[in-house]
């Protein structure tokens, strides 16, 4: 990846892609496709040595991509009140859920009553043993 910044700590997901675009979670655990492997980056937390969980989320992690690089994808970031429209949408494409937080809100590590995650009960995940 080339980019200015030499720095930087994202918090994101490790993910393979099928051919239909969605994350493969078996391929992904099987180590088979690791030359496959792609980041969905969800929030940039540092950058240069300077701490940015406490600024707007997004706006320096699109900065900080703006270049696209190979392997780094930005996830996507809707706002407004689509919470439910767009879970609809996730469980049409066969995706295993989303999780909504509050853009003003500072990053913090770990799960949050800030944060709601919704599953999606028909994908294969949920019969998935850890």
């Amino acid at each position: 990846m080339k980019n200015r910044q030499k720095q930087f700590v994202i918090d994101g997901e490790a993910v393979i892609l099928g051919v239909d675009g969605i994350s493969d979670f078996n391929a992904l655990h099987s180590r088979k496709h690791d030359h496959e492997v792609q980041l969905y980056a969800f929030d940039i937390l540092a950058m240069g040595g300077n701490d940015l969980r406490s600024l707007p989320r997004k706006v320096n992690l699109d900065q900080l991509l703006a270049r696209r690089p190979d392997g780094i994808t930005v996830a996507p970031f809707e706002r407004g009140e689509i919470g439910p429209d767009l879970f609809r949408a996730a469980c049409r494409m066969g995706l295993e859920g989303l999780v909504s937080k509050h853009r003003d809100r500072p990053y913090r590590g770990g799960r949050q009553k800030f944060w709601v995650k919704v599953k999606n009960r028909s994908h294969p995940a949920m019969e998935r043993e850890l």
